[in-house]
């Protein structure tokens, strides 16, 4: 999808215009501490936080951060502004791990345009462009939530999808050999899933790789046109994150939301290790 990401240079001159986007501010690291803290202490001027927790997920089980109730969600975008017509544009700290939260969840319940800061934060303040502490109020926005609009899958989807096209695993690469894993209580990967970490999505500067080299990526990793393609992390945060990197890229694809955390909830679930791995039970 063209236009997915935003430049500092467009968001600003955006913010002079006459219809200025929403700005949601979707600052996060797991395991905390939670981002609010980061946004108190400075965040692009009239941007409303978002908690990934508390916003952009359910209530943990099955998997770690399960998709939000619709009505919640749709609560949590009004009071920060959000309308149906009206653009928005999320950002992080760099390099739109939890932005891309944000960006998909939207855009899977029908707003139809919502954008990433290429660089966040941080390619904010290299800019030289201000910040505040300011906190703008509750907002009574009027986003309807309808949900659809971005493909979804299940754990079963994902497994046929691993077997007639490209599971993609965005976790680190020790994780998906099933090395070490600190998360979750079961190491490994959904059999037949590829290792692709969303760490190699971006470079050093957290902006986004170009589409034809996100292509080139892709491609090394068996997605062709033609082919379906699904991605899954630990909980649902990171794949969107490739997902995201999909779509700028010109492919589209479908998210795991429940993902590894998800998947080892059933024990009758085949569980690979290493580089390609054969199914084990957990």
């Amino acid at each position: 999808m063209a236009g997915a990401l935003i430049s500092v240079t467009r968001l600003a001159a955006e913010l002079r215009g006459s219809r200025p986007p929403v700005l949601l501010d979707v600052r996060w690291r797991l395991g905390g501490p939670p981002g609010v803290g980061d946004y108190r202490r400075g965040h692009l001027p009239g941007a409303h936080f978002v908690d990934l927790d508390a916003d952009l997920s359910g209530p943990p089980g099955p998997g770690r951060h399960p998709m939000p109730d619709r009505d919640r969600f749709e609560a949590a975008m009004r009071r920060c502004g959000v309308d149906d017509a009206r653009p928005v544009v999320v950002y992080d700290t760099a390099d739109a791990t939890s932005a891309a939260r944000a960006w998909w969840l939207l855009r899977h319940f029908g707003h139809g345009d919502v954008r990433v800061l290429d660089g966040g934060m941080r390619a904010w303040t290299e800019a030289g462009l201000p910040l505040s502490i300011e906190e703008p109020d509750p907002a009574g926005g009027d986003f309807h939530a309808s949900a659809g609009a971005l493909p979804l899958l299940d754990a079963a989807a994902a497994a046929a999808i691993a077997e007639r096209g490209v599971l993609l695993d965005a976790r680190a690469t020790e994780r998906f050999r099933g090395e070490v894993e600190p998360v979750d209580p079961v190491a490994g990967h959904v059999p037949g899933a590829r290792s692709a970490p969303t760490t190699a999505n971006v470079g050093a500067t957290g902006r986004f790789l170009a589409p034809d080299t996100l292509r080139e990526r892709f491609a090394t990793l068996g997605v062709h046109p033609g082919v379906e393609v699904g991605a899954y992390c630990g909980s649902g945060v990171t794949a969107a994150h490739e997902v995201l990197a999909l779509t700028i890229a010109g492919i589209p694809a479908a998210l795991y939301v429940g993902s590894w955390s998800d998947w080892i909830t059933d024990p009758s679930r085949p569980v690979a290790t290493g580089d390609s791995g054969t199914g084990t039970d957990p």
